[in-house]
């Protein structure tokens, strides 16, 4: 049965916050509220976590996993970034942004795209989100939350605690979310690329792009 946790939104309970990491340290699978929409997420190294992720929303060993990092600080640990990139990033962090970069040899083999090795990551313009990841001091392997049937991402958390008390550790109340994933782009390339259109503005990123499937989630 997973615990609840009912955390402020504008002021995260430090306690709370602390207790909510424990849980993911010791190898346990959480439900926490971003920017977006809910996501779910285990720590980064915890591939039994992982594979217990999957299982829920019912996609396969390639879907592709978001890192979700404190800071562009954090981020460039695990990304390879130039100037132009980081410029890009440093004027959508904290926010509702994916972003699509080629992977470092910090990110495990298992996590990168398996042909390109890249990998998606974003900074969380979320109080608890971001409280989460100072007190744990790495990155979450995140997924949003859109479980199998729904077209939408999980915005309830009363609903989440109906539909997953017994399948995950930890369901995290920080209030109701906006029904939209993150918008993701991707940056590998000469220029940047809108891969799925969600709740964040590239229209200074990509002004000219059309939204297509995405890569990550």
């Amino acid at each position: 049965m997973a615990q609840y946790f009912s955390i402020h939104p504008d002021n995260p309970q430090s306690r709370l916050v602390r207790q909510a990491v424990d849980i993911v340290r010791s190898g346990g699978v959480i439900v926490y509220p971003t920017d977006s929409a809910y996501a779910i997420a285990c720590r980064l190294e915890d591939k039994t976590g992982a594979e217990r992720i999957r299982r829920l929303r019912e996609v396969d060993k390639d879907h592709n996993f978001t890192l979700v990092c404190r800071d562009l600080s954090e981020l460039s640990n695990y990304a390879t970034v130039d100037n132009m990139v980081y410029r890009a990033l440093k004027a959508h962090t904290p926010g509702p942004f994916t972003f699509i970069l080629p992977a470092t040899r910090e990110v495990p083999r298992r996590l990168a795209h398996p042909k390109r090795r890249t990998i998606g990551l974003r900074v969380p313009d979320h109080r608890i989100a971001l409280a989460l990841l100072e007190e744990l001091g790495e990155p979450l392997m995140s997924s949003t939350l859109i479980l199998p049937g729904d077209l939408l991402p999980q915005t309830d958390p009363e609903d989440i605690r109906e539909r997953l008390e017994k399948q995950v550790d930890l369901i995290i109340d920080g209030g109701p979310c906006g029904p939209e994933p993150t918008t993701v782009v991707d940056l590998t390339g000469p220029v940047p690329v809108l891969t799925r259109q969600g709740r964040g503005d590239a229209s200074k990123l990509v002004p000219d792009a059309a939204p297509r499937d995405g890569t990550a989630g």
